[in-house]
């Protein structure tokens, strides 16, 4: 099968791409293909299967440079440690597609590292990324993960695998800040001109900003919709695209807790559930400074211009908040007063965010039982499903919304654990349950429950390098 892929972004900033070939792989095993995707982008899944499959884990790309925030502390110097852009494919909808690899060995960016993946973390990218995809919420997605035969050395020995990664770029807050702290304007501005070719045709650059805040705005809101936590939110895991990256310590909120966070790395919960917004805000900031030569030659006037547009991010959240929160309850007008309670009642009793907001669609049609056995507090609950009940939900409206299967921590580890011990059946399973997530079906009862209380407790994700 002969591929062309175009390389628009080591053409607009060589400057920010080192060419470099991925590691040989001898005996590459293929764990996951996603055909739907492949087909998508033009390629041919059987030839994937096989003559192909080298295409999935090696080649000459470029790596990125980019530059980052992480946990508040300024890097200057990031970039594709153990990743390769090998270049971008056009998609069914005539839009490029980034073909990036993820594990695919060392580049000069690798900071001591190794340039390796290990098989868990990368099934868990390709699981939860998928899953987002089915949700709805913009994401990177994930093409395939292949076997690579090396071994990884973290705490333990693990085997090795490289993920295929499709995105509309990998564009960063952080490749601004690199750009930036170059001090070569012309670098920033041809940065800025290829985001602005790729993602905001036509715009100006106080518009693309615009748009990046709208963007992100949006995707926090609806990350949260579904008790989503990133748990690593460092300026160089934000997207100009608005898309979801880097899925390493991330997990799916079990008992609602603003507070809640999973990732062994976030020691004080500066990413917790809660906290997801204000930190989006903090990293457009970030973008603001990187970009304020670009808004005007004034730099009072530049940096009056860029807090105007940074200060509609909380409007654009909210608009995108509640109307997800109107949609998951049902109805319309003022909900605010009706979600501060329910969250109340959630968190006092420990109650599953997932389930309950499934459940409460039996409760619309009148089966207030499943929801009722999540509180311990029925007099309260009892009294909020009476209020709401007043204002007519519409329950097929809230099915639409509220999934039933999400890539439940401890299924996720299940088959991740699974697959690294070669066995791949789990996660073929928890794949159709959670691409599928709105609706029950019969026999996926194991899909939809909460985790064991004594699993939730000790939970911790890690980033996997």
């Amino acid at each position: 099968m002969d591929i062309s892929l175009s390389s628009d972004f080591a053409t607009a900033v060589p400057e920010m791409a080192v060419s470099w070939e991925a590691a040989p792989v001898e005996n590459p095993v293929l764990l996951a293909l996603n055909e739907p995707l492949a087909k998508e982008l033009g390629l041919d899944p059987a030839w994937l299967r096989s003559d192909g499959l080298p295409f999935l884990v090696g080649g000459r790309g470029v790596a990125q440079a980019y530059a980052g925030h992480q946990f508040g502390g300024y890097s200057p110097g990031l970039g594709d440690g153990r990743a390769l852009l090998l270049g971008e494919l056009t998609h069914a909808d005539g839009r490029l597609r980034d073909l990036h690899l993820k594990g695919s060995g060392r580049t000069p960016f690798a900071r001591g590292g190794d340039g390796l993946a290990a098989v868990g973390p990368m099934l868990r990218e390709y699981v939860v990324s998928e899953a987002m995809h089915a949700l709805g919420i913009p994401t990177t997605r994930s093409l395939a993960v292949v076997a690579t035969g090396a071994v990884v050395h973290r705490e333990e020995p693990l085997p090795g695998a490289a993920l295929a990664r499709v995105a509309a770029s990998h564009l960063r807050v952080g490749s601004f800040q690199y750009a930036r702290n170059t001090g070569d304007p012309d670098l920033l501005r041809r940065l800025a001109d290829h985001a602005i070719a790729r993602h905001h045709p036509g715009s100006t650059y106080l518009e693309m900003f615009s748009q990046v805040v709208a963007a992100q705005a949006s995707l926090i809101a609806q990350w949260m919709l579904v008790g989503f936590i990133h748990g690593v939110m460092n300026t160089d895991n934000m997207t100009i695209s608005g898309e979801t990256i880097d899925y390493g310590p991330c997990a799916f909120m079990e008992a609602y807790d603003p507070s809640t966070k999973y990732s062994s790395i976030d020691h004080r919960g500066r990413y917790a559930y809660g906290n997801q917004p204000m930190i989006a805000q903090w990293n457009l900031a970030r973008l603001a400074e990187a970009m304020l030569p670009l808004f005007s030659d004034d730099e009072d006037k530049a940096v009056a211009l860029a807090l105007e547009v940074l200060g509609t991010f909380e409007e654009h959240f909210e608009r995108a908040w509640i109307g997800g929160v109107q949609a998951k309850l049902g109805v319309r007008g003022d909900v605010k007063p009706l979600l501060t309670d329910l969250l109340t009642l959630m968190h006092e009793n420990h109650v599953d965010f997932t389930s309950l907001f499934h459940r409460l669609g039996k409760a619309a049609r009148g089966d207030t039982e499943p929801a009722r056995e999540l509180f311990l507090d029925l007099a309260g609950i009892d009294a909020w499903i009476a209020r709401w009940r007043e204002l007519g939900p519409d329950a097929d409206a809230m099915d639409r919304v509220n999934p039933v299967y999400i890539p439940r921590n401890h299924l996720v580890e299940e088959a991740l654990s699974a697959g690294s011990a070669g066995d791949l059946g789990p996660l073929e399973r928890l794949l159709d349950a959670v691409t599928s997530p709105y609706g029950e079906r019969p026999g996926l009862e194991y899909f939809s429950a909460p985790a064991p209380q004594d699993f939730s407790a000790t939970y911790r994700t890690f980033c996997g390098t």
